[in-house]
């Protein structure tokens, strides 16, 4: 048994028994959407909430945990992501309506949850439909487009910490800004209450359509992360890198995408060090061309492969 099968082995063996399912060494470039990167030392899809609590009180304080959606505006790096990986797929996915509120569970995704707001007559929620990913995502990052974002529609998040107790966060508790969300990455997001006014299906449902179409006039739908950086105050991330002389930069199966510069894409063979070096080499220039210093919006996660030294930053974060 080689010492890696060893070390997964002995970290299963102090985990706490689960009604979902527990994996070792499962891949994980297939569920991001960038569809590179390495595996889980162990993956965790838990049954239900219940199932989750109970799991986090009984994991070892020194176990890393990561929490992934979709894995929509994420990069994994090769050697993959020590200890447990949580995936919130079934038992996280629920959507229901009560009046002007739509519960939903971290695991549904953000289009669904803008389909059956419509579905209801509820308005001000079709922005989600223009946000790849999940509830659980959306507020970790307080994602936004088309002239909505969450901090604008939460009425209050559920969340389980790391020794499982139960939250319940207010707006003002979780703290949005732009892009950012002040709860510790160690509170796991496990659904949302958020708030629709009364609208007409028909309107909402056009907004929604309006929304897909400049979607796929504007943005690539290859195997990408979506927006790789936050705008800057008083600018936008493309218009820097363009001007830089980035679009269509490649790095190996890494590149700078022609249709929306602010999109990396795999090419077909990209690994997630051409991702994270092609972007870094974007940072490095439009800071040479601007003075302006790009910050990563995508999510940059694990470790590279053993012997392989990490990528550099081109800029100070």
């Amino acid at each position: 048994m080689s010492a890696v099968a060893r070390t997964t082995q002995h970290l299963i063996d102090r985990l706490p028994p689960v009604r979902g399912r527990l994996t070792a060494n499962a891949p994980l470039a297939s569920v991001t959407w960038f569809r590179a990167g390495g595996p889980a030392e162990i993956l965790f899809r838990p049954a239900d909430r219940d199932d989750l609590a109970a799991f986090l009180a009984g994991t070892p304080d020194d176990i890393p945990v990561t929490v992934l959606g979709v894995a929509s505006n994420l990069l994994v790096r090769d050697g993959g992501i020590p200890g447990v990986v949580i995936r919130l797929l079934r038992g996280f996915t629920d959507i229901r309506v009560e009046g002007e509120q739509v519960f939903a569970g971290a695991g549904a995704l953000d289009l669904n949850v803008a389909l059956t707001a419509r579905d209801h007559g509820l308005a001000g929620l079709e922005f989600l439909s223009g946000v790849p990913g999940t509830i659980g995502g959306a507020l970790r990052m307080n994602a936004g487009a088309y002239g909505g974002e969450m901090k604008d529609a939460v009425a209050h998040a559920e969340a389980l910490d790391r020794s499982g107790r139960a939250l319940r966060l207010t707006p003002d508790e979780l703290g949005f800004t732009y892009r950012h969300c002040a709860v510790p990455e160690s509170v796991i997001f496990t659904g949302a209450v958020l708030r629709g006014r009364p609208g007409r299906a028909e309107e909402i449902g056009a907004r929604i359509v309006e929304i897909d179409r400049a979607r796929g006039e504007t943005q690539p739908r290859s195997r990408t992360g979506g927006s790789t950086f936050t705008n800057p105050p008083g600018d936008k991330a493309w218009r820097l890198i363009d001007a830089a002389g980035c679009r269509g930069l490649r790095i190996g199966g890494a590149q700078v995408s022609e249709k929306h510069c602010n999109f990396l894409i795999n090419t077909g063979d990209a690994t997630a060090r051409d991702i994270e070096a092609l972007g870094e080499e974007v940072r490095r220039r439009v800071h040479e061309a601007s003075g302006v210093t790009l910050r990563w919006e995508i999510m940059r996660i694990g470790t590279p492969c053993a012997g392989e030294a990490p990528v550099t930053p081109g800029v100070p974060s």
